[in-house]
């Protein structure tokens, strides 16, 4: 892939879900209806792709846009509090940039309630390489996209969600405990060494006062009218953004009257519907798994193996050498 190196390469899977979706269809006709049924149903598929095939070549001069065949293309995020799915989604998105025709639709199934803010803001803005090349781009939201979740999804066209998927929660949250008092019980000093004002402000271990409190607290504003600045950017025309951002959640049905999303729908509706007139490819991509770990070895056993193989070319050559010398005496 672009972006890793050879020492990690990564695999992209493609699958028509097209095909995939009729193979399953098939089977399920064969061992319900039987093989006669299953016959009749290809000949009428048949059939129809002939009556199709001939629409097609009767307007192929007239250079008429709708005509085209749209190519849907999907792909999956299922976010930690890192975003550590980042990883593969830009190479997902690197690849479909590069293949993709202006037009074509790209279609995130997102899961994620949020986590570091650099995180996801990496991610949001890998989303929006896609809109920048010319891409259509769709988010559907089957149980939640909040906070950086929604962050990434409020990039989208469009946003399509689950009646009770849970959306919103335009806020920024920090908490951390402070065990100064137990050291100082305990007869522990703990000192701290910062250059600049405000290299430093709440600490763990430290003593924090309001000074230290209140610049905290004025940098989570910040964050927060930048969380703000990049949903009315996308969405500003369609929300009320101060009304939104308030750090509640809302469920589909309720996010919809505040049009937070578009649309009341699954991800699987959606993309039946748009098998019918499309050709839909699901993208899957993932580091290769190495040989340790596809023999189900530990990480520890896994270095050993490595080691061992490293130095399997020096223990043949001094086998190689013994055996000479042995023909020698």
């Amino acid at each position: 892939m672009l972006f890793h190196p050879s020492k990690n390469p990564v695999e992209l899977r493609v699958i028509h879900l097209n095909k995939s979706q009729e193979q399953r269809r098939e089977d399920l006709m064969e061992a319900t209806q039987g093989k006669a049924a299953l016959k009749q149903l290809k000949k009428a598929m048949a059939k129809k792709a002939r009556q199709a095939l001939k629409v097609k070549s009767k307007s192929k001069n007239k250079k008429n846009p709708s005509d085209t065949k749209q190519q849907v293309f999907v792909l999956d995020f299922d976010g930690d509090i890192k975003a550590t799915a980042v990883k593969h989604l830009r190479e997902e998105i690197s690849t479909l940039i590069s293949t993709a025709n202006k037009g074509d639709e790209v279609v995130v199934r997102l899961e994620s309630g949020g986590g570091l803010v650099h995180g996801y803001g990496l991610a949001a803005a890998q989303l929006a390489r896609l809109k920048d090349a010319g891409l259509k781009l769709t988010v559907c939201v089957d149980k939640v996209a909040a906070s950086g979740g929604y962050m990434m999804a409020c990039v989208a066209d469009k946003i399509v969600a689950a009646p009770f998927a849970i959306i919103g929660s335009i806020g920024v949250v920090s908490q951390l405990p402070n065990f100064h008092k137990w050291l100082k019980n305990h007869d522990v000093d703990y000192e701290m060494f910062t250059a600049g004002d405000y290299k430093r402000t709440v600490t763990v271990f430290g003593e924090n006062d309001d000074e230290d409190r209140a610049k905290y607290q004025e940098e989570l504003e910040q964050t927060h009218e930048l969380f703000k600045h990049f949903v009315n950017r996308y969405r500003g025309g369609m929300l009320d953004v101060d009304k939104v951002a308030t750090g509640e959640h809302w469920y589909g049905e309720d996010a919809l009257h505040l049009n937070l999303v578009d649309k009341l729908q699954t991800s699987d509706s959606y993309l039946l519907e748009r098998m019918e007139n499309n050709e839909v490819y699901a993208l899957h991509s993932r580091q290769k798994p190495t040989l340790a770990e596809k023999l189900g070895l530990s990480q520890a056993a896994e270095a050993t193996l490595s080691m061992a193989i490293d130095k399997l070319p020096d223990a043949l050559a001094r086998f190689d050498l013994n055996s000479r010398l042995n023909l020698l005496k």
